[in-house]
């Protein structure tokens, strides 16, 4: 049995200790907007928070994070007016969408520590791929984010 907490409410599901946070979200609890894209934690569709730490899920055992905050897409806002959904609304960031998710959530949890990051910052940091190409997008809408987090 692994205990997970996930967007505020305690979860116990029977699963092995070492299936991935990923398909635990997913396949036990329900949670599909965390995406699987490549199962090596190198395309970061898979991203959520633990502890406010943006982690690719499909590396990580359920079992190691017993005990914490996991947070994913569909607890970042309630309403999606989180101000990463609401820029990426705005500048129009997603085209087939898939990898969007995983987006947000590394993101916001960037802007977290570099309220007014640089675009060198966001290339070194923000690592996550977009099949679709849309970076130019994706670097405006965490500069406006930034803004509006600022207030």
């Amino acid at each position: 049995m692994v205990s997970l907490n996930v967007n505020g409410r305690q979860h116990s599901i029977d699963v092995e200790d070492d299936m991935p946070l990923l398909w635990a979200l997913r396949d036990e609890i329900g949670l599909t907007g965390t995406k699987f894209g490549c199962g090596i934690a190198q395309c970061g569709a898979c991203t959520v928070h633990v502890d406010g730490v943006a982690m690719r899920s499909c590396v990580i055992p359920a079992s190691a994070v017993q005990g914490k905050a996991i947070t994913t897409i569909e607890g970042l806002s309630t309403d999606a007016k989180h101000p990463v959904q609401q820029a990426w609304l705005a500048e129009d960031v997603p085209q087939c969408g898939y990898c969007q998710s995983g987006q947000i959530m590394a993101v916001s949890a960037f802007l977290k520590e570099n309220p007014a990051p640089t675009d060198a910052q966001i290339d070194e940091s923000i690592t996550n791929i977009c099949r679709c190409g849309t970076y130019v997008r994706i670097r405006r809408a965490i500069h406006r984010a930034a803004a509006l987090m600022r207030g």
